[in-house]
């Protein structure tokens, strides 16, 4: 795990600089995703061009297809009374 410095630098862990081959005066873009930071080497950005973004845009959506299928829609539980009692609870009748 890095830390933020007082200047606030973060030093990115050996393992990930080798693996993505970044090195001393790399230049790193920082992202924001969401709920989350995405640290993208300068260069290394899948889609660029239309081909690997549609190719990308279509792994998400079967990523997604399938999600939907394996979650099944919750049901309302049966509580006695429906929306229409609540209109009419407390009103003359």
């Amino acid at each position: 795990m890095a830390k933020v410095t007082s200047k606030l630098q973060v030093t990115v862990p050996k393992a990930l600089a080798e693996r993505y081959r970044i090195a001393p005066g790399d230049e790193i873009e920082w992202e924001a995703a969401g709920d989350a930071i995405r640290v993208v080497p300068r260069g290394a950005r899948p889609g660029r061009n239309l081909a690997s973004r549609l190719r990308l845009f279509d792994q998400t959506t079967a990523r997604q297809r399938e999600r939907d299928r394996r979650v099944k829609p919750a049901r309302a539980a049966d509580r006695g009374w429906t929306r229409e009692d609540l209109y009419r609870r407390g009103r003359a009748r």
